[in-house]
């Protein structure tokens, strides 16, 4: 038998539940993996909250991101063997695989093997965040030395790894946050560069920043009234990548900066990496590179025992951690 995390009805965290189910099966193109540790995401709580873009059939599981080792290999699978310490990247939908449990099923195109040295706990907070800011960053705005790039809500685990990825490209990351108690943190994490919204003139100090010159991208997941501050300090032929709408309010555009320094704004989304072979498998390199080079490292803020999934999604709801919420096996 396996443990898995269930949900039997839409609800706030305390709907989750730890249910014994049988062993699953690997078919082919799939791997069963024995969990150590997973990751938890904001995509998991608004699909177990019922505000996912898919509907939950009950008891639904869930789970993006998980790290173990694995312990049994499907038919037509190639360069993956029981044994093997790896970690999933989040390519495919909670209707298809739930990595919430200590025996799960994941498909091989979604593995990728865990670099020596490399805990459980951080391969499991890995490839969310920085897959996420790779697919923007390196393969679409081809980010590279000189170029600078302001990174909104830069104290989540996005933010974070999209700092670690500028910075190993010989980028400037700027950060921006609403918290100013996470402004020490940040710097510790290696920003050199730390704007607080309601606080600092963001344009202005972008401006300064970059020398007169304006930041070539944008990474922001939050929009809102602060969007149009940040877009007025964008360099010529900018490009401004919205990733998420964390704000409700509405998201001003500076039209006429846009027409005049020919700006780009631009949806973006994960699956944009995760649906395309050819991409996944460029990411995966990258990162695994980087990994290994000790260039990333991913925040963790807090690893919780797999009893208290509970306790560890009410945590990852506060919006009180700094970086990755990590449960262990």
């Amino acid at each position: 038998m396996a443990r898995h995390v269930r949900f039997h009805k839409t609800g706030g965290p305390e709907v989750l539940q730890i249910d014994e189910v049988p062993t699953p099966e690997p078919k082919a193109g799939e791997v069963r993996i024995s969990v150590r540790a997973l990751g938890l995401n904001r995509a998991e709580s608004m699909y177990r909250s019922g505000r996912y873009v898919i509907e939950p059939t009950f008891p639904a599981t869930m789970g993006y991101e998980a790290s173990g080792v694995i312990d049994a290999v499907g038919p037509e699978v190639s360069g993956l063997a029981v044994g093997d310490s790896v970690a999933v990247i989040p390519a495919f939908m909670f209707d298809q695989y739930g990595l919430y449990g200590d025996l799960v099923i994941a498909p091989a195109r979604a593995v990728v093997k865990n670099p020596a040295g490399v805990s459980y706990e951080a391969a499991a907070a890995t490839w969310m965040p920085f897959t996420t800011a790779w697919g923007a960053l390196i393969d679409l705005a081809n980010l590279g030395k000189g170029d600078f790039v302001v990174l909104s809500a830069a104290s989540s685990s996005v933010g974070l790894a999209a700092m670690q990825i500028a910075a190993s490209v010989g980028a400037t990351p700027i950060a921006i946050t609403r918290n100013g108690e996470k402004t020490d943190a940040l710097r510790q994490a290696g920003f050199a560069h730390i704007l607080q919204t309601g606080l600092d003139d963001i344009t202005a100090e972008i401006m300064r920043i970059t020398g007169g010159a304006g930041a070539r991208v944008v990474f922001d997941p939050v929009g809102g009234p602060d969007f149009e501050n940040i877009v007025k300090a964008t360099s010529k032929d900018a490009i401004v990548f919205i990733y998420g709408a964390l704000s409700r309010d509405a998201t001003p555009v500076p039209v006429l900066h846009v027409l005049g320094k020919h700006t780009t704004i631009r949806g973006y989304e994960f699956i944009e990496v995760t649906a395309d072979d050819e991409k996944l498998a460029r990411a995966k390199t990258f990162i695994s590179e980087g990994l290994s080079a000790g260039k990333f490292s991913p925040q963790i803020a807090r690893v919780f025992p797999f009893d208290e999934i509970v306790e560890a999604t009410r945590f990852l709801e506060s919006n009180a951690q700094f970086g990755k919420i990590v449960v262990r096996l």
